[in-house]
């Protein structure tokens, strides 16, 4: 375990309740549960609570993120179709404090040319795209690598 332990937000967004039944040839056939506990096993190993919230709604996003503001160090953020036009999303992470790590199950850049766009990106620190599942504990890692680099400096 790395340092004190730290909580971080992990939300997700519409349509993603519906994974392992949507497009399972894009999306694979894991459910989102499935890839929640994969993250939340990748969080425990360092040191890292995770708190996890779907919503269709993107007002319930943005209000989430608000709240996570002083109480998370971190946020990862699969925005689904948000991804592509939702400023009120981009306007809350770029006021929140911390890490934003964007994450997608398929690579929206090999896909239709409207996915390629994301309003999120500019406010993220970084993002992972196009690795499935793996990549929910690829973003936990590097979550975990910026906010132990911010505490070693």
């Amino acid at each position: 375990m790395n340092g004190p332990r730290r909580s971080v937000l992990l939300l997700s967004g519409p349509n993603l309740n519906l994974l392992g039944e949507r497009e399972p040839s894009v999306y694979g056939t894991a459910t989102l549960a499935d890839h929640v506990a994969r993250a939340a096993a990748a969080a425990t190993a360092r040191g890292i609570d995770l708190q996890h919230l779907q919503s269709n709604h993107e007002g319930e996003l943005v209000a989430a993120v608000h709240a996570a503001r002083g109480r998370s160090a971190a946020i990862i953020v699969n925005p689904g179709a948000f991804t592509h036009y939702s400023w009120a999303l981009h306007d809350a992470l770029a006021a929140f404090d911390g890490p934003v790590v964007e994450l997608h199950l398929s690579n929206p850049d090999g896909r239709e040319p409207w996915r390629r766009t994301s309003v999120v990106a500019p406010v993220a620190t970084g993002t992972i795209s196009g690795f499935g599942g793996h990549g929910y504990e690829l973003a936990v890692a590097a979550v975990a690598t910026v906010l132990d680099r911010e505490a070693s400096s």
